[in-house]
């Protein structure tokens, strides 16, 4: 039985999300930028938390975290490689590492370049990966951190992934994001589409998200810069994937 995901908004445009188990009882949460929301939901649902993974040390995916301990004596996990800039840790990981929820065990992918040490998670089973600021929802995280290379490389793990997989990013960013979109990949009638839709979601007051993989590699221009009808509407065709995808993540820095 795939695990229960349920996505909570937190401070102004976050999310942080459970990963429920039927069976065994037991819950994850993926990240904490604050408590009330969460805490909120485990009460309302009856859940009791056992497990907290921390995509990255940004004070918005942490913040709520000590008060989230205080009432869930939940195990903190975390990456190894940025341990010392995050919470204290009981498990610290690294890419293919496995951490077990219920009966399922998530893997865990090194998708540094918003930050170096991000990691997502993935669970086959129940087809979700919980990206954070790497992969979002028509986007991908600022490089702070780590170079286009590196992010963009990061990207290509979570593509790879089957196309039914669905994505749980970290911020409701994505009619900024389709606006942005459009002006690079106009003649993209997926995205098109997708922008229509998400305009219709915001304007109602409904999550743009998830979203599953198959639309961000139709629709994502970050995901498409190695495809050549991108390429030739931003004047770069035959230039390499990198290249074109530090040209997207730049004119998104500025636009």
């Amino acid at each position: 039985m795939p695990l229960e995901i349920v996505t909570i908004p937190c401070l102004s445009d976050n999310y942080a999300f459970l990963a429920h188990d039927r069976a065994s009882g037991e819950t994850a949460l993926v990240d904490v930028p604050e408590a009330g929301p969460i805490l909120a939901e485990l009460d309302a649902r009856g859940w009791s938390l056992t497990h907290i993974l921390i995509t990255h040390h940004h004070w918005d995916h942490i913040g709520g975290l000590d008060e989230v301990l205080s009432r869930h004596k939940a195990q903190v996990i975390g990456a190894k490689a940025d341990a010392e800039r995050l919470p204290p840790l009981d498990l610290t990981v690294s890419e293919a590492d496995t951490v077990t929820v219920g009966g399922e065990n998530g893997t865990v992918i090194d998708v540094s370049g918003h930050t170096v040490g991000h990691i997502a998670f993935h669970f086959p089973k129940s087809k979700v990966v919980f990206t954070a600021d790497s992969l979002m929802a028509l986007g991908c995280g600022r490089v702070f951190e780590g170079t286009m290379p590196m992010m963009w490389q990061s990207l290509q793990k979570l593509a790879a992934l089957p196309e039914d997989t669905i994505v749980c990013s970290g911020h409701e960013y994505t009619a900024a994001n389709a606006k942005f979109a459009l002006s690079v990949d106009p003649g993209n009638a997926a995205l098109v589409s997708r922008a229509e839709v998400i305009t219709q979601a915001r304007s109602a007051g409904k999550p743009t998200g998830p979203s599953t993989l198959a639309e961000e590699l139709a629709t994502n221009p970050f995901l498409r810069a190695g495809a050549e009808d991108l390429k030739s509407a931003l004047g770069m065709a035959g230039a390499p994937d990198t290249d074109v995808f530090a040209e997207v993540r730049t004119r998104k820095d500025n636009f």
